[in-house]
């Protein structure tokens, strides 16, 4: 039980990047602040460097820029390149966490559950190329409409499906 809580807080803890207005509380390392919604991993080389150090070790507060020389001169080209890429947010007074799975960004439960099931249950078999809401705007009735829909969702509770699940069907 704990292994899968661990695992749904990893998937959630990704599923969120920081807004960042001055980076006063946000760790440089195994945060998701970078522009994309990456992180810099704890096991680069030179970690050491920077294991204690917040993000705004590497902003010019003032005029709310990146300090590119200092940037440059502890990470690696590839990081170091996308630094100066991730912006500043104005509008915020304090850096704060936004969840990628909401348009409003922010967190909530619902949310954080459509983020599990999307990375730990394989349901590309429940997709189809064509939108389920051709179903449900036929002029039918309502039972047609699901009835339809549940023959092409498979979800039928026919007798093989029934036994699938251990139903005993008199036959």
């Amino acid at each position: 039980m704990w292994r899968s809580i661990l695992q749904a807080c990893c998937i959630v803890r990704g599923g969120t990047h920081y807004s960042i207005s001055y980076g006063s509380f946000i760790s440089i390392l195994n945060n998701h602040w970078l522009s994309n919604g990456e992180c810099i991993d704890g096991n680069i080389l030179g970690a050491y460097l920077v294991q204690n150090v917040t993000i705004n070790n590497l902003v010019n507060l003032y005029i709310k820029n990146w300090k590119e020389e200092v940037v440059r001169h502890v990470f690696s080209s590839n990081i170091a390149s996308k630094i100066p890429n991730t912006p500043f947010n104005n509008k915020i007074p304090n850096d704060h966490l936004i969840s990628k799975a909401e348009n409003n960004g922010r967190y909530s439960v619902r949310s954080a559950y459509r983020l599990c099931v999307d990375e730990l249950i394989d349901s590309s078999h429940l997709r189809c190329s064509w939108s389920w809401s051709r179903i449900w705007h036929l002029k039918v009735p309502p039972k047609v409409k699901n009835l339809v829909w549940r023959v092409c969702r498979g979800c039928l509770p026919t007798r093989v499906h029934l036994l699938d699940k251990g139903v005993q069907c008199r036959t």
